[in-house]
């Protein structure tokens, strides 16, 4: 078994783009996920180590020392980072010339030939689904003999051939004890969940398709494949009793909700646990299956409602009818159910009028804290695609699709609707939502009934300030 260093590489500061997360830039209020493709590599590959710099605050100095110490070295890597991530696999080969560097992510996978040619110190770079890739080439299997890889081969690039996805994801070790290994809880948080937290996965896939998400689309797939309850429930039991400290278990799978019975099952389950959960959902639940979830721990729902106007939605393919999603917002206050709610400004077919439409439709939701961003054109999705083929698309360079520092950057423009305005867009429905009297009421009512809420919120309230600086700085 090759001696192996996982590493989530150092970028800019406060950049979290790992597997873990949706959103590949910097946020409003500074945020880490877990590195959870990453540490399930890692499980997979015995005494190997994961390394999450962002979260770890490591550079790329701090890192270098050690770089004769591995003899196998993968880098999850984004559109947005790749070039930084080529330089740190760069400095790394430098200092170990002998070290194998492989590269695996969606960026890789769908641009598998640029990418092996990107840099000499590249070995191989994975295709969509690279957990069993990985560990047969550190078992030391010829990288040539793998499936699933693209390679250099006689100067020019070589697809090994497409690897099975993973049914059985049972077969699959649990991330968690990873964490334990290598990782410390208190170095990820966000600003809607209790602190610590920990997110992991049931399942890959999401039988969703919306034009913009990146993972469905590039490397987990639309065909939902879970873990069985009893593999979850096991996790979860195991990482209560050796994370004492962890306020909320999130799982991270784009859609939990999509099968009923199971989340209802699932939800069962964890409430004879006894722990606080929360998750991904979209907005058309039933009151009866949030019932059972509520009455079973779940605190919090990440919601995509994306934009207020119906045309919209169904232009990017989200299968939501707004009155539904009204309803759904609706018996998730009554239930209590905490809700942070995601939109994006700038999709196809956005207005001034729509612009104006999603952020009332947003006050009137009223969910508790919210997420505004520019709509992401990844290669290998719908919306890239669609973008280029309509000239929406103002570069095609994936490192501009965040500013210097890590601010996204408004990358489409339309006829009718500047990139400029878009980009304001942004900024104007964070201050119309959160600069109401009723909701500044309710926040500082909630900071002073917790002096551990209250130092937080002053922190990220904070953070929020530069960050809305920051963007007008960058436009």
């Amino acid at each position: 078994m090759k001696k192996t260093l996982f590493l989530s590489p150092p970028t800019f500061d406060g950049y979290d783009g790992g597997a873990g997360s949706r959103y590949q830039c910097k946020r409003e209020v500074k945020s880490f996920w877990y590195p959870t493709w990453l540490a399930q590599l890692s499980a997979l590959v015995p005494d190997s180590k994961l390394i999450d710099a962002p979260a770890q605050d490591m550079s790329l100095d701090d890192l270098l020392p050690m770089a004769n110490d591995y003899e196998f070295l993968v880098l999850y890597t984004s559109t947005p980072s790749f070039e930084n991530d080529v330089k740190v696999a760069e400095a790394f080969k430098e200092k170990n010339p002998g070290l194998l560097i492989g590269f695996c992510g969606a960026h890789v996978a769908v641009n598998n030939e640029a990418a092996i040619q990107a840099s000499p110190v590249i070995d191989f770079v994975c295709d969509s689904e690279f957990d069993f890739t990985i560990q047969e080439i550190a078992e030391g299997k010829p990288v040539e003999e793998v499936v699933g890889v693209t390679i250099l081969k006689d100067g020019k690039p070589h697809f090994t051939g497409k690897r099975p996805i993973i049914e059985d994801m049972d077969s699959l070790p649990w991330v968690t004890k990873i964490y334990k290994r290598d990782l410390d809880t208190k170095d990820y948080y966000n600003g809607y969940m209790l602190h610590p937290y920990m997110s992991l996965y049931t399942g890959r896939g999401c039988k969703s398709r919306c034009t913009f998400c990146l993972w469905p689309q590039t490397i987990s797939g639309h065909n939902y494949r879970f873990r069985s309850i009893e593999n979850v429930v096991a996790e979860i039991s195991w990482a209560r009793d050796n994370f004492p400290e962890v306020k909320e278990f999130f799982f991270d799978d784009d859609t939990l909700t999509d099968n009923k019975e199971n989340v209802e099952a699932l939800a069962k389950e964890l409430g004879k646990l006894g722990v606080t959960w929360s998750c991904n959902a979209k907005a058309n639940v039933s009151y009866d299956t949030l019932k059972i979830m509520k009455d079973n721990g779940l605190r919090l729902l990440l919601v995509g409602y994306e934009s207020g106007n119906q045309k919209i939605l169904h232009n990017i393919k989200k299968g939501i009818l707004v009155e539904k999603a009204k309803q759904f917002t609706k018996d998730c206050h009554e239930l209590g159910i905490v809700i942070h709610g995601t939109f994006i400004m700038g999709l196809p077919g956005e207005t001034r009028e729509t612009i104006e439409e999603t952020i009332q439709y947003a006050q009137e939701l009223d969910p508790k804290t919210i997420q505004v961003s520019l709509p992401a054109a990844y290669p290998g999705t719908f919306l890239y695609d669609q973008a280029m083929q309509n000239g929406w698309l103002l570069t095609e360079t994936g490192d501009q699709l965040v500013s210097a520092d890590g601010v996204q950057n408004s990358v489409l423009e339309y006829p009718h609707l500047s990139s400029a305005e878009i980009f304001e867009a942004v900024d104007t429905f964070y201050k119309r939502f959160y600069f109401r009297p009723g909701k500044m009421a309710a926040l500082f009512y909630e900071m002073c009934k917790d002096w551990s809420v209250m130092k937080r919120q002053l922190r990220e309230g904070v953070e929020f300030f530069r960050f809305l600086w920051g963007r007008e700085n960058t436009a």
